[in-house]
């Protein structure tokens, strides 16, 4: 592949993270939970998809997923069904940080907390991906970013990141289920 492909490729990238990114930011507010309830599962993984596809930007997917847990919990749903599809749809999103790595990392590489994350990513690139998705983590767009920079293969940063997502969504789910409010008990109030 040619140089000027390369780039144009890359910039194309960079272009459908960031327009996908704005567009889910732009739109978070039309989003209603109890009109999601007829798709169920499909409704879940679509919410949580767009949720996690916006690349530095903030959108509340695991809100949303405790909320779907607590307006799911008398309807016959499985709490590991809906972090299932959440996890599905929060993995495939963070492809978008993924696509702005491999395309233009060059905005971020001077970073301090791009060249560390780059380097726990050269040694532990897998461990990296899933404990930081498990997680609730503004910062795990870093992450994508970062995997696509160093070349991560996308069929590994999925599957590592479907496996963090689907148990942080497990939790925030069964949270919800259960009448709790996760948030306010991390933040100690």
């Amino acid at each position: 592949m040619s140089n000027r492909r390369k780039k144009i490729l890359r910039i194309l990238a960079v272009l459908i993270a960031a327009g996908i990114s704005i567009a889910i930011f732009l739109l978070r507010s039309e989003i209603d939970i109890e009109k999601l309830k007829p798709y169920r599962y499909i409704g879940i993984f679509v919410i949580s998809f767009l949720a996690y596809a916006t690349v530095l930007l903030p959108a509340p997917g695991a809100a949303f997923v405790l909320s779907l847990g607590a307006a799911f919990k008398d309807v016959p749903f499985n709490t590991v069904r809906v972090a299932l599809a959440a996890g599905s749809g929060a993995a495939l999103g963070e492809l978008s940080g993924y696509l702005a790595g491999l395309g233009g990392q060059t905005v971020l590489e001077n970073r301090k907390i791009f060249q560390k994350l780059s380097r726990w990513m050269e040694k532990h690139g897998a461990v990296t991906v899933f404990v930081l998705s498990a997680l609730p983590n503004p910062l795990f767009d870093l992450v994508g970013v970062v995997a696509g920079a160093l070349k991560m293969s996308p069929w590994k940063f999925l599957f590592w990141c479907w496996a963090g997502e689907t148990l942080k969504m497990l939790v925030f789910a069964a949270s919800g289920a259960a009448g709790l409010n996760l948030f306010e008990w991390l933040i100690g109030h």
